[in-house]
């Protein structure tokens, strides 16, 4: 029998194309620029320059290219491509919108409500054990941090607010894909705070039933009663709650057309970088922030 050979002595190379500007790029490149002058980096140290790490950092958010994959086309070590991804996430999450100044820009653009939804992003990496016991299983045994029950899978919660037609304008910290979205919510020390002070007679908050503990502060549907139905004015509700509302579902659809969100390889705690860093090459792409 006959065994491929670990390493390709003829590899195979082919033309892509990078389905993002070179404005997107080269303001990545810039915000790179810039760090590495912050950070003191000399002249000449580098593997990459600035212009071919934002092309990495674009090519692992977008279409959620291989780490190991990115070391072999760049002659870099993999250990170093790891390096140069983690940098770039982090130069570029905290380019990200904080949650103040969201609410603020879609207050001054006139917006008539925002959506609060959850999303989960999914991860490969499994087996730590959470704060709390399983019930009906063996003594010690403790529930998986990053298990959704609702999912039916491992990720992390983050949540997501929306402008009126399904834009995303802020995204959360990341929380255990374990806790519901309004545990989430809670946790967070100043969502629900700074959403009190956007909530006016003309601005409203727009959020599921997964917040239904939270139903005082955000506008929420109305739940099926155990032992009855909703009445004709609740049910109506719901339905104009239910047009209103759908374009939030948009929002998380847009942040998870960049591929590296349909299922993160590195480290779980890193999908809340991944994701504010998606939202800022999102906003830079299509020129709009609210």
């Amino acid at each position: 029998m006959h065994h491929r050979s670990s390493t390709v002595s003829h590899p195979v190379t082919y033309t892509a194309v990078l389905p993002t500007s070179r404005a997107t790029v080269q303001h990545i490149a810039t915000l790179l620029l810039r760090h590495r002058f912050k950070v003191g980096t000399r002249a000449g140290r580098r593997v990459l320059g600035c212009f071919a790490q934002a092309v990495l950092i674009c090519r692992f958010l977008l279409d959620a290219v291989r780490v190991s994959q990115l070391a072999r086309d760049n002659a870099m070590g993999t250990s170093t491509a790891y390096r140069y991804v983690h940098e770039a996430l982090d130069v570029l999450a905290a380019q990200a919108p904080g949650l103040r100044s969201a609410l603020l820009a879609a207050h001054a653009a006139g917006h008539t409500h925002v959506s609060l939804d959850g999303t989960l992003v999914a991860t490969n990496r499994v087996g730590v054990h959470g704060p709390t016991m399983r019930r009906g299983r063996r003594e010690g045994q403790r529930v998986d941090l990053w298990w959704s029950g609702k999912h039916r899978r491992h990720g992390g919660n983050v949540q997501v607010l929306t402008a009126p037609d399904g834009w995303p304008i802020w995204v959360s910290p990341l929380r255990p894909g374990r806790e519901h979205d309004t545990t989430c919510a809670r946790t967070h020390p100043d969502l629900l705070d700074a959403l009190d002070e956007f909530t006016a007679a003309d601005h409203k908050v727009l959020a599921d039933l997964g917040y239904e503990g939270e139903r005082d502060r955000l506008i929420c549907p109305n739940k099926q009663p155990k032992d009855g139905d909703l009445t004709v004015s609740e049910r109506s509700f719901n339905r104009v709650h239910a047009h209103v509302r759908a374009r939030a579902e948009q929002g998380n659809a847009r942040l998870k057309n960049y591929r590296v969100l349909q299922k993160v390889t590195l480290c779980p705690w890193r999908i809340g970088a991944i994701t504010a860093a998606v939202l800022v090459v999102l906003h830079l792409e299509h020129d709009r922030t609210t």
